[in-house]
């Protein structure tokens, strides 16, 4: 049986697989609070295609995916060793037999791989180039019926937008990014490139209860 959240019971579950105390109460936080996780649910539901969640850091979403019923299997893609090992620890702790977690860098590759594909608060510590070559090849991981489905700041003129650039120069701060952000994409990008693509986009706002600019991309094959 799936649903569209997981109980708060199932929320704290996860956070329990976390080993610090500063995992703990990030993961506790952000998964009751952050909507992106019920809308990337949201997107998936009816299908049983494999997942690869692109910058996944400690593997959050493919938690919330299984406590929300579903079983299909999800890959975990991140450049941060530390945050892949506190991932693969979690999954071990689980024990899901269906996640997979490795390291590695979006700009020089990624996993082979055919699904729905995720990418979720990272474009923009990528340069424009960086950030076309890494849409095509996500694109190109997209299976027949899946989706790619991105949660970015939009670049405009907007105070929502100001507050976002605050917020990611503090993530790195305060060293839960390792870099700061280096260019923030706008809608017309995401149009032109899932649109050459071969994917069908459609773009909505995605703020939630918070100031950040943040929109929902998703391109369907």
């Amino acid at each position: 049986m799936t649903r569209a959240k997981p109980t708060q019971e199932a929320l704290e579950a996860i956070a329990a697989l976390c080993d610090g105390r500063w995992d703990f109460f990030y993961t506790r936080s952000k998964l009751g609070s952050d909507p992106v996780y019920s809308a990337v649910v949201r997107e998936i539901t009816g299908t049983t295609l494999p997942l690869l969640d692109i910058g996944c850091g400690i593997g959050l979403l493919a938690h919330y995916v299984h406590a929300c019923g579903h079983e299909m299997a999800v890959t975990g893609f991140d450049y941060d060793k530390r945050k892949i090992a506190s991932a693969q620890a979690m999954a071990a702790k689980a024990g899901h037999p269906h996640l997979d977690f490795t390291s590695g860098d979006a700009r020089t590759g990624l996993p082979d791989f055919s699904g729905h594909v995720v990418i979720l608060d990272i474009l923009q510590f990528f340069t424009e180039a960086e950030q076309d070559a890494l849409l095509t090849a996500s694109a190109a991981r997209v299976a027949a019926g899946g989706k790619l489905i991105i949660r970015s700041g939009l670049r405009d003129d907007s105070w929502r937008f100001r507050i976002t650039v605050l917020g990611d120069y503090l993530a790195k701060y305060t060293f839960w990014m390792k870099a700061a952000p280096t260019c923030y994409p706008d809608a017309a990008q995401f149009q032109r490139v899932l649109g050459a693509a071969g994917l069908k986009v459609r773009i909505e706002p995605m703020w939630g209860g918070t100031p950040f600019n943040n929109y929902l991309i998703v391109g369907e094959r």
